[in-house]
């Protein structure tokens, strides 16, 4: 009952308060050129059976933009939700002043508040796809700063498949839908992971009961790349983000309980944290993060800025900085979820980027894709302007709605007789020394088995059940060179792991049909087959 009462409230808000709902005023409905129209039922015609005329003014303008009105999909994350709230600081890193490991504003003073609009989303598939589907999860924070904004970027997965931003492209092509069926298929995937050993640490959460999360609100989220963080002097600390659900726990789903799910209700994600807020049972999330020294750090086995990788807690501790709270839903869905567009790129004053290979090639593509999807102009629709002063010299542009400065005469920077000036500096520069020979290689520390094989063992055991009935429901349909390639790796992380999935594929080969599907799916060949062999007949009408 209240979600209608809750969409006349939205309805409200939207226009204002005006409850006029004939004649003149804000609730009477017109063309966008502000003419009010008088008959929406139907278009201009000779007689009442026609045909129409070419003078249907409101007609025209209704179905062009009809025919216009979605943007391109998303590439990946294109299924989404998203809600306002706000970012509280502690003030503090630990037991710490936040000052001295970083001069950006939002931290320093406890019980600072910055507005933020946060959205989740599934990876692969569309955006009208379930939401119940083994993917990772995206948690894309948009942080509206005094210094401007800041977008953290991340999923609900801590680590992730590839770490160079080359192989992201390759990854996305195995992940999406076969080009010719359009139906993803396990084979392709496992084909691209068998030649891709550093992504065995992913697929061990993956395939997890990890892969699954119950729902938007009960899950963590992670930047997963390393970043910076710079002080007032210039200096710079390593980082890794973690959000951390305060009130409402953490929740996963076995394959068997999402196939329930699914068949019930594939938008359970979105429709959870819709009417959660609504009830006012506002998700909160705590902000942590990893803190380590800016250099190579010799004695690990692994490189820090490598994504496929954790820092040990043991040796780097989650140290809490604030708490998120989401507190409000949009008012539409187009408008504030899909038009949101975010970059690995947006950091404000105190922040920076590390050397990740993966961060830097995200940097770039992330707001490419924005002004491609959404126009080059996407910065100024409200879910994406910053909250603060805005002012550049840049110049049209499709669908620019305003100028960003006040001397409308002078867009070039540096001038004598007016325009904009650069800003002063309030810190000092990060300025990180870097040397070397410019070449095509790969890390020195790769350690592609370890961690998966700790994470495997650092399991429960059903969490393992779980795991192994995953993957070898999805290894039983791939290339036996495929599957030989993954029980290698499978092995290498843990003896126990290799032979377990080892086992599962010969005993299953002799029940298996052998016809692959979606990831995740049980028995996909014979839900086709269950189709048509349960549809009830039906005489032609």
């Amino acid at each position: 009952m209240y979600m209608n009462v809750s969409r006349r409230r939205i309805g409200m808000d939207i226009n204002k308060g005006s409850n006029t709902n004939d004649g003149d005023g804000e609730q009477t409905l017109t063309n966008r050129q502000g003419h009010p129209i008088t008959d929406n039922q139907s278009m201009r015609t000779v007689g009442n059976r026609g045909p129409t005329v070419l003078e249907n003014y409101d007609f025209l303008e209704k179905i062009t933009h009809f025919d216009r009105e979605k943007t391109p999909e998303r590439v990946v994350h294109a299924r989404g939700a998203g809600a306002h709230g706000y970012f509280e600081a502690y003030g503090t890193v630990g037991n710490e002043p936040v000052s001295t490991y970083t001069r950006a504003k939002l931290f320093q003073e406890k019980g600072k508040k910055t507005p933020v609009f946060v959205r989740f989303s599934t990876v692969i598939h569309g955006i009208h796809s379930p939401e119940t589907l083994r993917d990772p999860r995206g948690f894309a924070v948009k942080f509206y700063t005094e210094d401007g904004n800041w977008d953290l970027v991340g999923n609900n997965l801590k680590v992730f498949f590839i770490r160079d931003a080359m192989k992201f492209p390759d990854l996305v092509h195995a992940f999406k839908p076969d080009p010719v069926t359009n139906i993803q298929d396990v084979e392709r995937i496992f084909d691209f992971i068998s030649n891709t050993p550093e992504a065995m640490h992913m697929i061990t959460f993956l395939f997890s009961p990890w892969g699954i999360p119950a729902n938007y609100r009960q899950m963590q989220g992670s930047g997963v790349n390393t970043y910076k963080w710079v002080n007032q002097e210039g200096k710079a600390v390593f980082v890794k983000y973690h959000w951390e659900p305060l009130t409402q726990g953490i929740k996963n789903l076995t394959q068997k309980q999402a196939e329930e799910i699914q068949g019930k209700n594939f938008n359970h994600a979105t429709q959870d944290l819709y009417e959660a807020i609504e009830r006012g049972e506002y998700p909160e999330w705590e902000m942590c993060v990893q803190i380590m020294s800016d250099d190579d750090h010799p004695e690990l086995d692994f490189d820090p800025l490598d994504p496929t990788k954790l820092w040990p807690e043991d040796q780097f501790p989650f140290l809490p900085v604030g708490k998120m709270v989401l507190n409000k839903n949009p008012e539409n869905y187009f408008a504030e979820v899909e038009q949101a567009a975010f970059g690995t790129g947006v950091l404000v004053d105190g922040l920076d980027f590390s050397d990740d290979k993966l961060l830097q090639g995200r940097t770039f593509s992330y707001s490419d894709t924005q002004r491609y999807r959404v126009g080059a102009n996407y910065l100024q629709l409200p879910v994406n302007a910053p909250k603060t002063h805005v002012a550049t010299n840049q110049e049209g542009g499709q669908m620019l709605y305003k100028v960003d400065r006040t001397e409308p005469h002078i867009n070039y920077e540096p001038s004598t007789i007016g325009g904009l000036h650069e800003a002063k500096q309030h810190g000092k520069d990060h300025e990180p020394y870097v040397a070397g020979n410019i070449v095509r290689q790969k890390i020195d520390r790769t350690n592609d088995f370890k961690q998966p094989g700790e994470r495997y063992r650092m399991m429960e055991d059903w969490e393992r059940d779980e795991l192994i009935a995953n993957l070898t429901n999805a290894m039983l349909s791939c290339d036996p060179r495929i599957q030989e390639k993954m029980i290698h790796f499978f092995t290498q992380c843990d003896m126990d792991y290799g032979n377990r999935i080892k086992k599962g594929v010969e005993e299953g080969k002799s029940k298996s049909d052998g016809i692959g599907g979606p990831m995740g799916a049980t028995n996909p060949g014979q839900a086709v087959r269950q189709a048509e062999n349960e549809g009830h007949p039906a005489d032609p009408y």
